[in-house]
């Protein structure tokens, strides 16, 4: 089996949402460890800043740029394609690209599921599904799926994004018992709060809870540049499983000790240190009503 890309320096890596936040520092972390870059975000200027900071090193290597919304098949297919004509090879694919959304499920609607599953989930697929024989004939590859410390517990007002993310670390650790005694790696990645745009991009059906979210990230989660390093590290070894931030082996341990009881516990926790008793009570009475409604959602 993959023992991870020990040596990084001159490996060819293809980085999924690298205009912002974990993508970034990823994509700066990378490039000191001598890769050559292969970027892909639907923010075009996002990457064409990131590569001016790249390139004023006045470094030789080589950083492609794709712009791409990573949900559309056909736009992924091309993008395997352009990454190879460009490098040769890819040694090191990172699906990181991903959005969230708040809202209860009686307030989302099936247009933000389809967008967040195409996103969340179909992204990581088609970027597996795309380069993965080109990652099959590098003598060492590896791949990291991006899942979330909501891909280890269930959160009220998130079932679209922890869907996806529950669903990211399933496929990722199917996939790599397929890829167990081959040359390639899989590190499934769950992060807890990671000061990324995450929440100021995302969507939800209160605006002011969204900025009370985005003031309390700000203010208390760790930064990309942390996040990254561990991620690099955990390529460089191997690790099969990364859990970022103490909120995440928090939740990990609980769920493990109360597979069920312990969502409740954990949500209690969430609301409490981020303030929101509001938003509790504001999602029982939208589910109260919905109940006492009867009416279609759409």
């Amino acid at each position: 089996m993959s023992k991870g890309l020990s040596e990084l320096d001159g490996k060819v890596a293809v980085i999924t949402g690298a205009a912002s936040g974990i993508g970034r520092a990823l994509a700066m972390g990378l490039w000191r460890k001598g890769c050559h870059l292969a970027l892909i975000d639907i923010n075009a200027e996002g990457l064409q800043q990131l590569q001016g900071q790249l390139i004023r090193t006045g470094d030789a290597r080589k950083v492609s740029l794709h712009v791409a919304d990573v949900s559309n098949k056909q736009r992924m297919r091309e993008v395997s394609a352009e990454v190879v004509a460009a490098h040769q090879c890819a040694h090191l694919l990172i699906n990181n690209a991903g959005i969230g959304y708040e809202a209860a499920f009686p307030r989302t609607s099936l247009e933000t599921w389809e967008h967040v599953v195409g996103v969340n989930l179909w992204g990581t697929i088609y970027g597996c599904h795309y380069f993965m024989p080109h990652l099959a004939k590098a003598d060492q590859a590896h791949i990291v799926n991006l899942s979330s410390l909501f891909g280890i517990v269930g959160m009220a007002g998130q079932t679209a994004y922890c869907t996806t993310k529950y669903a990211v670390r399933g496929f990722s650790e199917s996939l790599q018992e397929e890829l167990r005694g081959t040359s390639i790696g899989l590190t499934v990645v769950h992060p807890g709060s990671v000061a990324t745009n995450i929440m100021k991009t995302s969507g939800g059906d209160d605006p002011l809870l969204m900025q009370r979210l985005v003031d309390w990230f700000e203010q208390n989660a760790i930064q990309p540049e942390a996040a990254a390093a561990q991620i690099i590290a955990a390529i460089e070894k191997g690790k099969p499983r990364l859990l970022i931030t103490r909120e995440a082996v928090f939740a990990d341990c609980v769920k493990r000790l109360l597979p069920v009881f312990g969502n409740k516990i954990i949500g209690d926790l969430v609301i409490r240190t981020l303030g929101l008793e509001d938003m509790r009570e504001k999602r029982r009475l939208q589910w109260q009503q919905t109940m006492v409604d009867g009416d279609p959602w759409d």
